[in-house]
């Protein structure tokens, strides 16, 4: 739900209840826009490197917890016995 912030709405106290004045899809559009194109999009090279570093970074977050999860198991059946 989008609401108008331009002119008097903007200027009112936060206390007040009065209903506010929705904006129009068409204004939200534009507004949408606006905003869009002040967004610095990263380049190819950056985008590609940032999502190897991203899959590199899961691949060894999964290598620990896989890891981690394996010593836990051998412990646990060492422990209390079982298993082959």
């Amino acid at each position: 739900m989008a609401i108008d912030t331009r002119g008097e709405a903007a200027a009112q106290p936060s206390g007040d209840k009065k209903k506010r004045k929705r904006t129009s899809p068409a204004l939200f559009y534009r507004q949408v826009v606006a905003e869009l194109r002040k967004v610095i999009w990263p380049r190819r090279k950056d985008l590609v490197t940032y999502t190897g570093v991203v899959l590199g970074f899961v691949v060894i977050m999964v290598g620990i917890v896989a890891g981690l999860d394996w010593l836990l198991t051998k412990g646990v059946l060492t422990v209390f016995g079982g298993g082959s």
